[in-house]
């Protein structure tokens, strides 16, 4: 399909999205009411969604997971506990929002960023199904891998291997790596990612999540196990950065959960009202969708994608600088 044609599909289901914005937070010479502006406001970096994600390790913490004394030993009785605690938030972040947008219809396409709903059946997807395949993807590895990462890091913690930060003797730092930890994540993911659009390992790993051109919100974990593996293994920071449990908890499951509104397919959310709210930067991993060799990075929060070369705001100027690399890379 012509980018012109496209942009036209855009503008009829509720108008293109804005081009992306470049994150204040890093800019030189330094712009301090922006980058407060661009972390603490609303929509913002963290509000709605990081709080969100803190609050709910700070539930998962006290409520959702065993006592360390338990995970001193490995039993199935509380591996089972975590396991079923990431599957379950999985299925409903996840299917929450399939069912919303794909299945409730609830928008019908205006904001849709695909071409077309995924859930076209095609033999190229396991089951000829793409929704099907995203989902023995995401609850068959991704959570099984997820867990792991975590069990294994609080069984750690319960026996001393990791030293444990005692929030109440460093109460600042216990909320500033909170806060650090997002930021952490996104330089992690944009190196992964980057290493994994090398050749051998896109064509025999990473390969199986671009199937997913048209994308949905469980599309965002449909991965290689060995992707999953690399892809969750930020959270062994925790294992040489002074750190508590909550942390590691807080970091695994964003890790976990974002994928699913990041390849929602959508760059806003209407109300019943018929107000429609950005739902962050979705443009920008759905460019990475489309067109593979660029916006290797979370949302652009540390422009890792700016300071390498492969940013791209959804601006014609930008297509035209891509189009011109991928040229001069493979030679026509």
């Amino acid at each position: 399909m012509a980018e012109a044609s496209f942009d036209t599909e855009l503008n009829a289901r509720g108008g293109a999205p804005e081009p992306i914005a470049g994150s204040p937070v890093f800019a030189w010479p330094p712009r301090p009411v922006a980058a407060a502006k661009f972390l603490f406001g609303y929509p913002g970096y963290f509000v709605p969604m990081n709080v969100l994600y803190m609050g709910l390790a700070v539930i998962s913490w006290f409520w959702l997971t065993p006592d360390l004394a338990t995970m001193k030993s490995f039993h199935w009785d509380w591996i089972a506990i975590v396991y079923g605690r990431n599957l379950a938030l999985t299925f409903l972040v996840f299917g929450g929002l399939h069912w919303r947008f794909y299945i409730k219809n609830a928008q019908g396409e205006r904001y849709m960023l695909n071409r077309k709903a995924p859930t076209v059946s095609h033999r190229r997807f396991l089951f000829g199904n793409q929704v099907r395949e995203n989902m023995f993807w995401t609850a068959g590895s991704a959570v099984a891998i997820w867990s792991a990462y975590e069990v294994v890091t609080l069984w750690a913690f319960a026996n001393g291997y990791i030293p444990m930060l005692d929030w109440e003797a460093h109460p600042v730092y216990f909320v500033l790596l909170f806060c650090a930890i997002p930021m952490i994540r996104d330089a992690h993911f944009y190196f992964v990612h980057r290493l994994l659009h090398y050749r051998w390992l896109y064509r025999n790993v990473h390969q199986l999540h671009h199937k997913n051109v048209d994308i949905g919100p469980w599309s965002g974990m449909s991965m290689h196990p060995v992707e999953h593996i690399l892809y969750f293994s930020g959270i062994l920071v925790h294992w040489v950065l002074m750190s508590h449990p909550i942390h590691a908890i807080f970091h695994v499951q964003a890790t976990g959960l974002t994928p699913a509104m990041g390849h929602v397919g959508y760059h806003r959310w209407e109300g019943k009202d018929g107000d429609a709210r950005s739902i962050g930067q979705r443009y920008y991993h759905y460019l990475h969708h489309r067109y593979f060799e660029c916006n290797y990075g979370g949302d652009g929060t540390v422009p890792l994608d700016k300071w390498f070369g492969t940013w791209h705001d959804g601006t014609p100027e930008s297509h035209e600088i891509m189009r011109s690399r991928r040229k001069q890379a493979h030679g026509s």
